[in-house]
């Protein structure tokens, strides 16, 4: 199982990660995610695209990128 690493912008609440983690969670390959609203990065475990997890989480309100570690 791979875990990839993505800046995510504009989370500021729970709300958000739940809404974010609802539309991860209908992916194919996808395991689970976990949110860091203050560093504004997502970890996101399975075996997805991560340019499928960049599009749904933008489609979400949510732009993100993949980090640089």
């Amino acid at each position: 199982m791979t875990e990839t690493r993505y800046r995510v912008q504009d989370m500021k609440c729970g709300g958000c990660i739940a809404k974010a983690t609802e539309a991860l969670a209908k992916l194919p390959g996808y395991v689970s995610a976990e949110f860091d609203l203050k560093a504004g990065t997502a970890a996101v475990r399975g075996s997805v695209d991560p340019q499928v997890v960049m599009q749904t989480l933008g489609d979400a309100g949510y732009p993100a990128a993949l980090k640089d570690d």
